[in-house]
Order: C-alpha cells, then sequence, then structure tokens
C-alpha cells in the first residue's frame, strides 16, 4: 500500500472518519439531552468513564482539532501538513497502541459480557477505533514524508 505523500490525498480518509466520530457525538447528545428513541440507549453510547458533562466537551474540542487537520490537508499546507518529528512515528505509535488496546477492551468485553455479542455496549469501542485510525493514518503521512526527506 502506498502513502499518501500529499496531503490532499489523504484529506478524504480524514474528512470520513471525523464524519462517524461527529455522528457518534451527535447521536449521543440526541439520546442524553432528547432522549430520541429510534438511538440505542445511553447506557450503549456511553462507557461511564467519565461524567458526560466532561466528556462532551471534551468531545467537542476533538472534532474542532480534527476540523483544522482535516482542513489543513484539504488545503495542502498549514500547521498540521508541515513535516514535524512529533507527527510521524509518537504519533503512529500512539495510535497503534491506542487501537490495540481498544481490540483489547472489545475482547474482554465480549468475554465478560457473553449476552452482549457482538455488538452490545461497543459503541464507544467502535468509535476510539475510528479516532486510532484517524491518528495511524496522520501518523503514517507524517513518517513517510520524515523518510522522504
Amino acid at each position: 500500500m502506498q502513502i499518501p505523500t500529499r496531503p490532499q490525498e489523504l484529506a478524504p480518509l480524514l474528512w470520513v472518519l471525523l464524519g462517524l466520530f461527529v455522528l457518534r457525538v451527535v447521536g449521543q447528545a440526541l439520546v442524553a439531552f432528547f432522549d430520541v428513541g429510534l438511538l440505542p440507549p445511553m447506557p450503549e453510547w456511553y462507557s461511564g468513564l467519565l461524567p458526560y458533562r466532561y466528556l462532551l466537551p471534551a468531545q467537542i474540542a476533538i472534532i474542532c482539532l480534527m476540523v483544522k487537520v482535516c482542513s489543513d490537508f484539504s488545503q495542502g499546507e498549514g500547521y498540521f501538513t508541515n513535516t514535524r518529528r512529533l507527527f510521524g512515528r509518537p504519533v503512529l505509535y500512539f495510535g497503534v497502541i491506542y487501537l490495540a488496546a481498544m481490540a483489547i477492551r472489545y475482547a474482554v468485553r465480549m468475554y465478560l459480557h457473553p449476552e452482549a455479542r457482538w455488538f452490545g455496549g461497543t459503541i464507544p469501542i467502535f468509535f476510539h477505533w475510528v479516532l486510532a485510525i484517524y491518528l495511524i493514518a496522520f501518523g503514517l503521512y507524517h513518517r513517510a514524508r520524515l523518510e522522504r526527506q
């Protein structure tokens, strides 16, 4: 697989991953604030590790950061497209560890809650995968650029 070295080549993937994350945040907010019955109930969206009054602002901050990254990649220039060592291996390795940790979390959940197989209580896990893949793609882009310098 060829790793894109032009930011505009990676931008569509980053926007899709951002869109998926936005859908998750909006879906959870609709359930939390408007009790939308067509969506899964709050326990399916929320692991409870962080009170929702703190989680939602954190999610909004993540979305704002992701929008800036996506915008830079779409324009082909900006802070997040400039090659930096920090954006290469450290982000890539963090993304891989994050993805692996969430895969383990999924396996443990399925083991501990066999009645929930395959998708019970997994919305948070799946969307952590989305964020991890975003980081991996971002890190691969920068690592490839660093290796070409």
